[in-house]
């Protein structure tokens, strides 16, 4: 990191992503490319909606923080209920497999996602038999068939 970063939730500015109808709201703090050793956004994820879909990493893990709202993740153990002040934390491989939705019917969930940094890194969507290629000069999603 080559400068000191300060980002409040509130004045974060959003991005949001759509797929297939589902969509969430991205607010980096430490955006890719920033650190070189760890990366960070606050999530926002409307009801009925869930961040990023089911996957899992080769190299990098992740930590979600839950700042308001209820999540359920669905983990390769079953559904696992996150709430306001709880962490939940992912390990690399296919015991890592993880996907965060809103549990709730009116209430916005919104979570910090820490993770750690290092390329090339593998990403696998089990459920589409697609996988994230990240590489320091390229990137993209490919056929795992």
């Amino acid at each position: 990191m080559k400068e000191l970063i300060v980002k409040g939730y509130s004045t974060a500015e959003g991005q949001k992503r759509t797929d297939g109808g589902n969509s969430f709201t991205i607010k980096p703090i430490i955006p890719h490319g920033t650190a070189n050793k760890c990366n960070a956004s606050f999530i926002e994820v409307e009801p009925g909606n869930y961040a990023f879909g089911y996957h899992y990493h080769e190299v990098n893990e992740e930590v979600f923080y839950i700042i308001s709202g209820t999540g359920i993740v669905r983990t390769v153990k079953g559904d696992v209920t996150v709430k306001a002040g709880e962490a939940i934390a992912f390990p690399t491989g296919e015991e890592g497999a993880h996907v965060i939705r809103n549990g709730s019917d009116t209430e916005k969930l919104v979570y910090v996602d820490f993770g750690s940094a290092s390329l090339p890194e593998i990403v696998h969507f089990p459920d589409t038999d697609k996988v994230l290629v990240v590489g320091p000069y390229s990137n993209g999603f490919y056929d795992k068939k």
